[in-house]
């Protein structure tokens, strides 16, 4: 009786409450319909105006590719790891805009100024992801530095972790923002948080595995500029650029623009990937990510080496520093003058 339970009353209990814990983690399993090489990860910053989005995502954008964003404007894509890539996209607090980007995430940052507690756009946007499939929702508390002490801040941290809970589930990931150092959050404290959004494992929704769906990250205006001069009214020829996720795009599909209606497509093409994954030389997978590996592909924020104008396309090359003419001629600038002007007099 050595090795003999003790107490059968109490073992029982122990027993049938791992098995209720283990059926609640139970799910019907779905097919993951993604490619071998994923799309990114569409990651929705969303909350209140002033609670710091555009900070949290300046802050994520430096910590993966040590680059400043000065303007953020339209999807941001960054390589986050050798296997993982995100696009950062920031909602605002436009009824529109909720229901479409709710339609797309995968991941949900849900913003809260700790200072003021929660706000209608944030029950209201939960509402929004409920009907569309529910995606995974972490909450972010900011502007806890303006607490007065101790005794507060944990006070009001552990009233809206349990508000968080009811409205997510019980154990719902929640971080902390303490403070800002130059415009941007605390290193360690969004090194915590990209860990936990790069290790994440998402459910794929019936939904979005049977629909194809763009997120358009650049756009060119294709209509001839004389056409557009004579009617600024005409019928414009668009090209759309965009990762596609969900299913395969078929060129005879009917597509819906947001805000504009159903159109048909001319054509469907595959381009080269602006932001890929690091490979080796072979075409395989790195072991590690190196510095040159972390890439930015944002368009619309003027970051990287593409600038996108209205009409025009700007491609920064750099500063190039080169040898003048001046320098390899062996004559100077008064003979090359001088000789210049005795071959005009011999032709004339």
């Amino acid at each position: 009786r050595a090795f003999s339970v003790s107490k059968i009353g109490k073992t029982k209990k122990n027993v049938q409450r791992n098995l209720d814990k283990a059926q609640q983690k139970e799910y019907a399993p779905l097919v993951d319909r993604t490619e071998d090489i994923p799309p990114p990860v569409c990651v929705v910053v969303m909350g209140p105006p002033g609670c710091g989005k555009s900070s949290l995502i300046r802050s994520l954008v430096k910590l993966y590719t040590r680059q400043n964003l000065t303007e953020i404007t339209g999807p941001i894509t960054i390589v986050c790891n050798k296997k993982r890539r995100l696009t950062l996209f920031e909602c605002t607090n436009d009824l529109s805009a909720m229901v479409d980007l709710a339609k797309i995430a995968d991941l949900v940052l849900l913003m809260v100024d700790a200072s003021y507690g929660f706000e209608m756009e944030t029950f209201e946007f939960l509402n929004i992801l409920q009907v569309h499939g529910f995606p995974k929702v972490m909450g972010v508390l900011t502007h806890l530095d303006k607490m007065k002490n101790n005794k507060a801040l944990s006070k009001t941290k552990k009233a809206l972790k349990h508000r968080f809970w009811t409205e997510i589930y019980q154990g719902a990931k929640m971080f902390y923002l303490s403070g800002m150092v130059n415009g941007k959050y605390l290193k360690n404290e969004i090194r915590n948080l990209s860990l936990f959004i790069q290790r994440t494992k998402f459910r794929p929704l019936v939904w979005r595995n049977s629909h194809p769906y763009v997120l358009v990250d650049r756009y060119e205006d294709l209509t001839p500029p004389a056409l557009v001069q004579e009617d600024p009214a005409a019928d414009r020829t668009v090209c759309l650029y965009g990762y596609v996720r969900g299913t395969h795009l078929k060129p005879d599909m009917r597509v819906h623009l947001i805000g504009a209606g159903d159109f048909n497509m001319r054509e469907v093409g595959a381009l080269q990937d602006p932001c890929p994954l690091p490979t080796t030389a072979e075409g395989e997978m790195k072991k590690s990510l190196s510095a040159k590996d972390q890439l930015l592909y944002a368009p619309f924020s003027n970051a990287g080496n593409v600038l996108i104008d209205q009409d025009a396309v700007y491609i920064d090359i750099g500063q190039v520093n080169y040898t003048r003419a001046e320098a390899l001629d062996p004559l100077s600038a008064e003979a090359r003058a001088a000789r210049a002007a005795e071959e005009e007099e011999a032709g004339e």
